[in-house]
């Protein structure tokens, strides 16, 4: 058995420090997802090595790591683009998010606890204070997203987990775009909508929660689709 464990050991090479590609991923991510770098945009690595102070190696690796998110594409001598946001696209994402959401809101109604309900509705009224207080679009989107994070961590479920983190960045630039497209109308529903959810997830209705989860997803999909849709 130590042998065993020995040669297993001898196969794998030496560990590497990522420290810089992660330090790159997170700043090229906050600036596309801040509207810097526009969906579609070309992002060439000698100028972001220069703007971020560091090798290109350690930007290609950031890329990398962006690409596995599905925030950015990268094909043979045409370098890397943050992803384009159409119709056709933005239905196969909330389809597969409105999957995800489903089965979260599902086990979250059977596993959460009280402190759990409570954390949900301190994140559903910063949202009803911002939204008072007149924020942008943006502000109110970072409190959504960090709802449906908890959402899915009182799940429970590691591997739901990993799928919502897998797509979670493309939401988000899905998400912004909708704002700005639909401002008013997203506005008039985050309120409203996730604390609905709350009070289904409370009562502990699996079945209700579910499908208010995806309804919740659909919805948002539909609107956005509605506006990048040419007109007939």
């Amino acid at each position: 058995m130590d042998t065993a464990r020995d040669a297993v050991a001898g196969d794998v090479g030496p560990a590497r420090r990522r420290g810089l590609a992660d330090e790159a991923a997170d700043r090229i991510r906050e600036a596309i997802l801040a509207g810097r770098f526009a969906p579609g945009a070309a992002l060439r690595e000698v100028e972001l090595a220069r703007a971020l102070d560091i090798s290109r190696g350690s930007v290609r690796e950031g890329l990398s790591v962006l690409a596995r998110e599905g925030l950015v594409r990268s094909e043979w001598h045409r370098g890397t683009k943050v992803i384009d946001v159409t119709a056709d696209e933005a239905e196969e994402l909330y389809a597969v998010r409105a999957a995800l959401e489903r089965l979260a809101a599902r086990l979250a109604a059977e596993r959460a606890t009280e402190t759990d309900v409570t954390e949900l509705d301190a994140r559903v009224d910063a949202m009803a204070e911002e939204l008072a207080r007149g924020a942008q679009g943006p502000r109110l989107l970072a409190l959504d997203l960090d709802f449906h994070d908890r959402i899915h961590r009182i799940a429970g479920n590691r591997r739901l987990y990993d799928g919502w983190a897998g797509i979670r960045s493309q939401v988000h630039l899905y998400q912004l775009t909708r704002v700005r497209l639909g401002h008013d109308g997203y506005r008039a529903a985050v309120v409203e909508e996730h604390r609905e959810l709350v009070r289904l997830l409370a009562a502990g209705e699996a079945r209700a929660a579910q499908d208010a989860a995806e309804d919740h997803v659909l919805a948002a999909c539909r609107e956005l689709v509605r506006h990048l849709e040419p007109p007939a």
